[in-house]
């Protein structure tokens, strides 16, 4: 791992940084690296990640093997139980649960390093991630913040599940609604307006889900092979097996949520409107990303980084102490 705390050096002697409570009108980094170590979900390896501080307008990458890959829609390549992207022969699986701490605690632009493909699972939920962002403090920078704002109504389904945004005067808001056969899911609906303190108490906490029945299937599909009490609600015979018990009695559909949040934080910006879905997950959530965009209904609130700003941040990337 490559030691980034020059930016943040540079950054706090220059004065174009300072500490950040809430969402603010410009662009943040991290004041520091921070680096958290954990076992991946699916490939079952042990993974060291550093959240790393970038520049304005560098927005979420991920470095695996000295390559760099965008936190972009267009780079998912698999949806199926988690968000992966991929470019060239590189991939990043697992992503989601980092790119929802990063997008609800209102963090834009930041370096993941990793050394191996799936980001770890730690606790299942987002919380060990805040507490790492937390840790390494939060800075904004001298460039104003950019979103995307829903100018129309756009939706996708698939069977009975769907996704859709709709236009809302401000902020995000996410209506998350599931239904499972039996307890203990059933059905269960979470709304709320996303801000760094909803997102800390009341999305951050929940953990992910599976059910023991379908272990042996995904073991064989090469997935899950990290899933452990420590990490995962299991699910069987109508409990949860895990001797502590759920964080929240709707801790599946919150955790929905949570998903929500960060496939959707693969737009490059903050979203400014409506987000309901009923019975959805990483497939509709990148789905309706592309549907969005595909039909103009996401419109910049301020431009993206001109051609001049990206050929400098490409040269960052691209910088020896990067590598």
């Amino acid at each position: 791992m490559v030691p980034a705390m020059s930016l943040a050096d540079r950054l706090s002697r220059s004065g174009a940084a300072r500490r950040v409570r809430g969402l603010p009108h410009r662009q943040t980094s991290l004041a520091r690296a921070v680096s958290l170590s954990g076992v991946g979900a699916h490939s079952g390896d042990r993974t060291h990640v550093t959240l790393a501080p970038a520049p304005a307008g560098a927005g979420v990458s991920f470095c695996s093997d000295g390559h760099i890959v965008p936190a972009d829609w267009r780079q998912v390549d698999a949806t199926h139980l988690r968000t992966r992207l991929q470019d060239g022969a590189v991939s990043v699986s697992t992503i989601e649960h980092l790119m929802a701490a990063l997008a609800g605690l209102g963090v834009d632009n930041v370096l993941v390093e990793l050394d191996r493909g799936e980001i770890p699972a730690m606790d299942g939920s987002a919380a060990p991630f805040v507490a790492a962002i937390d840790e390494a403090g939060i800075v904004a920078l001298d460039a104003a913040r950019r979103s995307l704002r829903v100018v129309d109504s756009v939706r996708v389904q698939d069977g009975a599940g769907w996704a859709e945004l709709s236009p809302a005067p401000h902020g995000l808001t996410l209506d998350v609604e599931i239904a499972y056969p039996a307890p203990p899911i059933g059905r269960q609906r979470v709304r709320l307006a996303l801000t760094p303190e909803t997102f800390r108490s009341a999305v951050a906490p929940a953990r992910t889900f599976g059910f023991l029945a379908d272990a042996e299937r995904l073991w064989r599909e090469g997935l899950a092979l990290g899933a452990s009490l420590d990490n995962t609600i299991v699910i069987d015979d109508g409990r949860a097996l895990n001797p502590q018990g759920l964080r929240f009695a709707d801790e599946f559909a919150r955790h929905k949520l949570l998903d929500a949040v960060g496939d959707l934080a693969l737009a490059g910006a903050p979203i400014i409107g409506a987000f309901r879905s009923y019975r959805g997950g990483h497939g509709l959530n990148v789905a309706l990303l592309a549907e969005a965009m595909q039909r103009g209904a996401l419109e910049w609130e301020n431009p993206p980084a001109s051609a001049r700003a990206r050929e400098k941040l490409t040269g960052w990337q691209n910088a020896p102490e990067r590598r």
